[in-house]
């Protein structure tokens, strides 16, 4: 696919390379909303020790990127992405708080701009072909499929193999230990996200154990 001449800078092919590298480390991606930044180092370690090696930690709560600064300190082996990344300001919190990537539940043209020149990779959101099209142009390879369940799934993801074989995904929003193979199948999927391996009943409870057994579950049965 050419290029629109008008978009003057590109992404360095080496963030398609450093998100290829993190990605490799696990198939299952745990999608975490910490409520209670005492939680975050015990959740984090619990999965951590399950197997699973690398985690988003979503902005959608005020101790976020607390949560990011405290896990990043005592996991220094674990890869930790930033997510629900909305504006190119958050995504400044992010390099930050020591994030090793970001994740955006869909992405404007302010973000592709500002995450060609940022040194910490992001996995653009996208739904549609022409979504993924727009990320293209900026040279962006590997972008996140969300909501993955209601854009049409394994189907969807199938049909963006069509035009632009090359992409790359992450999906997550409906992912769960029964469909993860599905997606996991298809060629142009490198990882999936979910949110099943942190049920809030276990976190609330603070069953760091029930949590382990969880990753455990996941990393078992999904490798690489």
């Amino acid at each position: 696919m050419t290029f629109d001449k008008s978009i003057d800078k590109q992404l360095p092919s080496t963030r398609t390379t450093e998100l290829d590298s993190i990605c490799l480390k696990a198939e299952v991606i745990p999608v975490l909303a910490i409520q209670r930044v005492e939680d975050a180092v015990p959740l984090a370690t619990a999965l951590v020790e399950g197997g699973l090696t690398v985690l988003e930690v979503t902005l959608r709560t005020d101790c976020a990127l607390e949560a990011v600064r405290r896990i990043k300190a005592a996991l220094p082996q674990a890869s930790i992405g930033v997510g629900t990344v909305l504006t190119p300001a958050q995504y400044r919190q992010a390099e930050q708080a020591g994030a090793d990537f970001v994740v955006t539940p869909g992405t404007t043209e302010a973000l592709y701009r500002y995450g060609v020149t940022s040194p910490v990779p992001m996995l653009p959101g996208v739904a549609t072909v022409s979504e993924l099209m727009t990320g293209w142009q900026f040279g962006y390879r590997r972008f996140k499929f969300f909501p993955a369940e209601a854009s049409g799934g394994v189907k969807a993801l199938k049909a963006f193999a069509g035009p632009i074989p090359e992409a790359r995904f992450c999906p997550t929003g409906g992912i769960n230990l029964d469909n993860a193979e599905d997606y996991l199948a298809l060629k142009n999927v490198m990882c999936v996200g979910g949110s099943w391996l942190t049920p809030n009943s276990l976190v609330e409870a603070e069953d760091w154990h029930g949590i382990r057994q969880l990753a455990r579950e996941a990393a078992q049965r999904f490798h690489h």
